[in-house]
């Protein structure tokens, strides 16, 4: 069903609450403050910002951090059923941030899929519209996280959950057309949203989003590295990889007293050995997500010393980035690749000889999460949003970097996918979008990005070169500069 006959349903569902004079704003609204027959602060457009959002139901302002750029920014959390399926179980408190440009402005909805960063910044959906920015927290990541936790309650349709009852309560504020955006998992989850509830947002801007429709088959990632950038760049990687494993003896050793004076432990993944031979197995697939094929020449490759190599492998994956205390903040994401995302695997027969541990057994979610949280992997989750995708998807962009590792299994559109795109960056990594895509592209996914927004004046001068893409501002270069994350 698309989204105009849905509406339409919708409206024709509304026609007896009009005839009685109840707006459907009204039914919404809640009560008003007795005896005043005032409208509710919450829906009080001449309130206080502030005082609204502390009037929705649910809703706390913890803070609100002073901004040099024409906005207001606050930190706040909201009540989440722990299972929206049976809400009487228990609530947790699921922190999220308000970049606040103007009520006459569009809102971008950005699901980053991990931890909630607690400093403005803005995605580029939100500088292309000049709008305003909800920014949320996954589900399960802390603090975000019920006490105790169920994690049989992070995956994908509770979270989506979690956005639609954001969203439904914001917009008694921000009534302008919503979009989605994410970057990496965050991608994934703003499509999963859409999947559940395709009418929250008139459209969806999802960067770098993996699909791993079977987890069975991998055989893309391994195709992927077999012909990724040049021969004598993938050469230079085997060459260092192959030597970081042959100087095991001098260069692990090193690893682990880093790790110790560091106060790092490996609980979790086993070993220091372990960890090591994670880290050298991580270290190509690193250095395609973050790097260009320019940076082929800081490769150290087989001749490399031990300070080239060690150093070398810092840059890539984090001495300390296998220790129990680096893994802390992404157990959420491990636990959901072993249990509906999927995960990657791909051909290390390069390294024959020089392994420790069977490969696939080592590198999996399960060695990433504590034994005492069980884990039971679901094939057909992401068969489903895959299928979704495909068939009924409708306003969504997917953009992707060509070398890329996360991009060997995109999502891909099909014969029910309306209005919808896929582009890829040319020599892009991870950190592909639009901006950075061939003129004609990046123009043409503007214009869509602003009809969607409600701003279609703008999209028709972004069409024939007439429309001033926003300039990099402060707060783009927050959001340029995140941490980087596990996915």
């Amino acid at each position: 069903m698309t989204t105009t006959i849905r509406r339409l349903l919708v409206a024709v569902l509304l026609i007896p609450l009009l005839g009685l004079g109840l707006a459907p704003t009204a039914l919404a609204a809640g009560p008003q403050a007795p005896g005043t027959g005032a409208a509710p602060v919450a829906d009080d457009p001449s309130a206080d910002l502030k005082d609204r959002l502390a009037a929705i139901p649910g809703m706390t302002v913890t803070e609100e951090q002073p901004t040099t750029t024409g906005h207001r920014f606050f930190l706040l959390t909201y009540t989440q059923p722990v299972d929206h399926n049976r809400p009487w179980l228990g609530t947790f408190q699921q922190r999220l941030s308000l970049l606040h440009r103007g009520y006459d402005r569009p809102t971008v909805f950005f699901t980053n899929g991990y931890t909630l960063r607690t400093a403005p910044t803005r995605t580029e959906p939100a500088r292309l519209v000049d709008g305003n920015q909800v920014s949320i927290e996954y589900r399960y990541f802390t603090p975000s996280r019920p006490a105790p936790a169920d994690w049989s309650k992070a995956g994908i349709k509770q979270a989506a959950t979690d956005a639609h009852q954001l969203i439904t309560a914001l917009k008694r504020i921000y009534q302008q057309e919503w979009l989605s955006t994410g970057g990496s998992k965050g991608g994934m989850s703003s499509t999963f949203h859409r999947r559940f509830f395709p009418d929250d947002v008139a459209g969806t801007i999802a960067y770098v989003a993996p699909n791993d429709v079977d987890d069975r088959e991998d055989s893309a990632y391994s195709r992927f590295f077999r012909n990724v950038g040049t021969p004598e760049c993938r050469a230079a990687l085997t060459g260092t990889q192959r030597e970081l494993l042959a100087r095991r003896d001098r260069l692990e050793a090193r690893y682990a007293a880093d790790n110790a004076a560091a106060g790092s432990t490996f609980t979790t993944i086993g070993s220091a050995d372990r960890a090591y031979e994670l880290a050298v197995l991580d270290s190509v697939w690193a250095f395609w997500q973050y790097s260009l094929e320019a940076d082929c020449v800081n490769v150290p490759g087989a001749a490399g010393t031990d300070d080239a190599l060690y150093a070398w492998l810092d840059a890539q994956v984090g001495i300390t980035g296998n220790s129990d205390e680096a893994l802390a903040g992404y157990t959420a994401y491990y636990y959901q690749a072993g249990t509906e995302l999927g995960s990657p695997a791909f051909d290390v027969s390069h390294l024959k000889g020089l392994l420790h541990y069977d490969y696939k057994e080592l590198y999996a979610p399960r060695t990433y999460v504590p034994r005492s949280i069980p884990m039971r992997f679901d094939p057909s989750a992401m068969r489903d949003i895959d299928r979704w995708v495909r068939h009924s998807a409708e306003r969504i962009i997917f953009v992707y970097g060509q070398n890329d590792p996360w991009g060997a299994e995109p999502f891909r559109l099909g014969r029910g996918s309306e209005d919808s795109y896929v582009y890829t960056v040319p020599g892009g990594n991870h950190g592909a979008n639009i901006a950075r895509l061939p003129a004609a592209e990046s123009a043409a996914a503007t214009a869509k990005v602003l009809e969607w927004a409600g701003l279609g004046s703008d999209a028709a001068k972004a069409l024939n070169g007439g429309y001033q893409v926003p300039p990099i501002g402060p707060l783009d270069e927050a959001g340029l500069k995140q941490d980087r994350v596990r996915l």
